[in-house]
């Protein structure tokens, strides 16, 4: 990771010849690491993942320059939830100002936040699942392979989920490696998606899909949200609320 940080990318080759191990010791250092989210295996080598040019930056919800619509889209989506349903809240900053809405109620929430969990530590009333994984301190979340295997077997009424881009075309988009399939797990787990996108997101930024915005049930944006891509979600039979 040292090597990486440095360099941006590296081969097995030069892993090897700079550790004093063999290649075979390496790959498999990489799969592991690439499984833990640390990195991205690529041919022959490894990169660091798109957020991690360096290091990343922490995680801090209190310092967002949009923390005005985030708490509004925040009241919004948890208005949409119902006592005793099943909610998964995505790793993010909005998703920690839901689960403070969300405190005494009862319901069942399932994040792999600890910034959600942070909210609820000590809640009686809210039954709180958090999926394990490995622990990305500055993002204060789980990632990884286990973490995808715990959502997949998971079932909930909602999934709050968070993005870093709409296309115009409509496509959901992230850019981190390692949240993808987590976020496709969430998606795959509820029986509505509620996609949480303020204005800054259109289009935002990312190339990896996480699914289009025909698939979500419910968007909840603000008002600065490019209109034409906010219609793409009403034709596909999605209710959109601005906040």
């Amino acid at each position: 990771m040292e090597s990486l940080r440095a360099t941006g990318v590296a081969s097995v080759r030069d892993l090897a010849e700079s550790l004093q191990v063999s290649e075979s010791t390496i790959r498999r250092d990489l799969k592991q690491l690439d499984q833990d989210g640390e990195l991205v295996r690529t041919y022959g080598g490894a990169a660091l993942t798109a957020r991690q040019p360096q290091e990343e930056p922490p995680f801090d919800v209190s310092a967002s320059h949009d923390q005005a619509m985030k708490q509004r889209i925040a009241e919004h989506a948890a208005a949409l939830v119902q006592d005793d349903s099943v909610v998964v809240l995505d790793i993010g900053t909005t998703t920690p100002l839901i689960a403070r809405r969300l405190r005494g109620r009862p319901v069942t929430v399932i994040t792999s936040s600890l910034a959600v969990l942070d909210e609820l530590r000590d809640d009686d009333a809210v039954r709180l699942v958090l999926l394990g994984g490995v622990l990305r301190r500055n993002f204060r979340s789980f990632v990884g392979s286990l973490t995808e295997t715990a959502m997949r077997q998971v079932s909930a009424d909602l999934v709050f989920l968070s993005c870093t881009g709409v296309r115009a075309n409509g496509h959901v988009v992230d850019n981190m490696a390692v949240e993808a399939p987590i976020k496709q797990a969430l998606i795959e787990a509820a029986d509505q998606v509620v996609l949480l996108a303020s204005e800054a997101k259109f289009p935002g930024s990312g190339s990896l899909r996480l699914c289009s915005l025909s698939d979500v049930d419910v968007l909840i944006t603000t008002q600065g949200a490019d209109p034409q891509t906010v219609q793409l979600c009403r034709e596909a039979g999605g209710k959109v609320i601005s906040a």
